[in-house]
C-alpha cells in the first residue's frame, strides 16, 4: 500500500496536468455503487472544511528557528560559520524560543532573520545546491516575513500586515496556506465534497472532492467544480450555503443547467431603504410597474443596467414613503433608479427565504459527513503533508467512505424508522 501510494504520488507530480488516477477510480466505484443500489445524481448538495497536513502550528518566532535549522543542516560542516553552527546545538532552540520574554520577541526575529539571511547567501554559493528545496524554502520566507534595510545591509521584519496570505505556514510543507474561516484560523487546506442528498435514495453517496489550499475560496471552490459535477453525474440541482454565492456562480449555474440552491445569502438587507421586493416589477423585463404606493409610473425603461421609473412629483411630495424610498425628486418628476443587480438578489433572496427550511434540511446533513471523514478517518490531521500528498489520501479516505456505505447498504439496506416528533424520514443502518 505504502509503494502503490508513493507511485500515485509521483505521477501527480511528475503529469500535474493528466487525470488524476486516484479521482478516476473513486468516480468509477460511485457510479458502479450508484447502479447497484438505485442512487440518483439529480439533487446534490456541495460544503467545504478545513484540514491539517502534519504540521504543527507555529508562530513567526518558531518558523524563522524552523527554516533557518533546515538551512544549516544543508550547509556542509566545512562551510558554516560558527555562529550557524550554534543553531544545530541542543540548548540553542529552547533559549531563542522558549526563554525569551515578550518584550524581546522582535529582536530575537530580527535575529532568527538575518542568521536565514546569511545561511542563504552560503547555500547560494555552494555548487550544486541551486535547486535545493532548503534554499527554495529559506529564500521564500525571507521574500515574505522580511526586507533589507538599506543603511544597515541587514533583515528587518515586515509588519505582519505586510505579510501576504499565502505566505509559508511551515518550512516542511511548501503548500500549506493559513485561511481564517468564520472564527477558526487554521493552516493548510481546505476539502470540497459533494454528495447525493435525493430523499428517494436508499443512502446517499459522495460524487465529487477536491483539495486545495485553504485561501481559495468557496466561491471560487464552486466555480471550478460545478461544471465537473455536472459533466460526471448529470446533478441537475445543488444545495449550498450562502458562502458560495456570487453573480458568476449563478451564471456557471446557469451555462451547466444546474438549479443552485442557497440556504442563506451573505451580506445584509439594507435597513434605512425600502426593500426592492416592495416595488412591483417585471419578472421578464425588470421594468418597474408600480411603486410601494401602488402608484403607476409615467414612464418607466431599463437602461444602461438599470431599471428607471418617472412618478408624477406632486405625487412622490406627499408620499408616506419618501424618506425610505429610492426615488430622487427632480424639476418634474421624481425618478426611481434600481440597478437590475438588485433586482435580481432581491429576487433570489426572496427565493431562498421562501424555500430555506428545504433547502437547510438538504444541505445540512453534508456536516455529518465532514464529521464522519474526520472521526472516522481522522481526516482533521493527516501524516503526509504537501498538497499533492494530501489529495493522494484524502482520495482513498473519501472513496472508503462511499465503500463503508455500499457495503452497510448490501448487508441489509437502510431503513427509514417511524418518525418522531418533527424528524421525519430518518435513515438508520439495519444490522446484517
Amino acid at each position: 500500500m505504502y509503494n502503490f501510494r508513493s507511485r500515485i504520488y509521483r505521477y501527480l507530480v511528475e503529469h500535474p496536468d493528466e487525470e488524476d488516477l486516484i479521482f478516476g477510480q473513486f468516480l468509477n466505484l460511485t457510479k458502479k455503487f450508484a447502479e447497484k443500489a438505485g442512487i440518483s445524481f439529480s439533487e446534490q448538495r456541495m460544503d467545504t472544511t478545513m484540514f491539517m497536513s502534519n504540521i504543527k502550528k507555529a508562530g513567526r518566532l518558531a518558523l524563522a528557528f524552523d527554516v533557518l535549522h533546515r538551512a544549516v543542516k544543508a550547509i556542509p560542516e566545512d562551510k558554516r560559520t560558527d555562529e550557524l553552527s550554534k543553531v544545530l546545538e541542543e540548548g540553542f532552540k529552547k533559549e531563542m524560543l522558549y526563554k525569551s520574554k515578550p518584550s524581546e520577541s522582535d529582536s530575537r526575529l530580527e535575529t532568527l532573520l538575518n542568521m536565514c539571511y546569511e545561511a542563504m547567501n552560503i547555500l547560494e554559493g555552494i555548487p550544486g545546491m541551486e535547486g535545493s528545496e532548503e534554499l527554495r524554502i529559506v529564500r521564500r520566507f525571507l521574500s515574505e516575513q522580511a526586507y533589507i534595510d538599506n543603511k544597515s545591509g541587514r533583515a528587518k521584519a515586515k509588519d505582519s500586515k505586510d505579510i501576504p496570505t499565502d505566505s509559508l505556514q511551515s518550512a516542511y510543507d511548501e503548500d500549506a496556506t493559513y485561511r481564517k474561516k468564520g472564527t477558526k484560523g487554521q493552516s493548510g487546506y481546505v476539502l470540497e465534497i459533494a454528495e447525493t442528498c435525493c430523499e428517494d435514495n436508499a443512502f446517499q453517496l459522495i460524487t465529487d472532492y477536491k483539495v486545495e489550499k485553504n485561501i481559495k475560496s468557496d466561491v471560487e471552490i464552486i466555480e471550478d467544480r460545478l461544471p465537473v459535477i455536472a459533466r460526471n453525474t448529470g446533478c441537475r440541482d445543488m444545495y449550498v450555503d450562502g458562502g458560495f454565492y456570487s453573480e458568476e456562480v449563478v451564471k456557471v449555474g446557469e451555462e451547466e443547467d444546474v438549479d443552485i440552491h442557497f440556504t442563506n445569502l451573505n451580506g445584509s438587507k439594507p435597513w434605512n431603504k425600502l426593500p426592492v421586493s416592495a416595488y412591483e416589477i417585471d419578472e421578464e423585463s425588470k421594468v418597474i410597474k408600480r411603486c410601494p404606493k401602488g402608484e403607476a409610473p409615467i414612464y418607466a425603461k431599463v437602461k444602461n443596467g438599470q431599471s428607471v421609473a418617472h412618478f408624477l412629483r406632486e405625487v412622490c411630495m406627499d408620499c408616506e414613503f419618501r424618506d425610505r424610498c429610492y426615488c430622487k425628486l427632480q424639476k418634474k418628476s421624481g425618478v426611481v433608479r434600481i440597478s437590475v443587480k438588485a433586482i435580481e438578489t432581491a429576487e433570489r433572496r426572496e427565493r431562498v427565504e421562501a424555500s430555506r427550511e428545504e433547502n437547510t434540511s438538504k444541505r445540512a446533513a453534508i456536516e455529518g459527513t465532514h464529521s464522519a471523514l474526520k472521526r472516522g478517518h481522522r481526516l482533521d490531521k493527516l501524516r503526509v503533508r504537501g498538497i499533492h500528498r494530501c489529495s493522494v489520501v484524502v482520495g482513498l479516505k473519501v472513496t472508503a467512505q462511499n465503500i463503508k456505505r455500499f457495503i452497510r447498504y448490501m448487508l441489509g439496506g437502510y431503513e427509514r424508522t417511524k418518525p418522531k416528533g418533527r424528524c421525519e424520514g430518518i435513515l438508520v443502518p439495519v444490522s446484517g
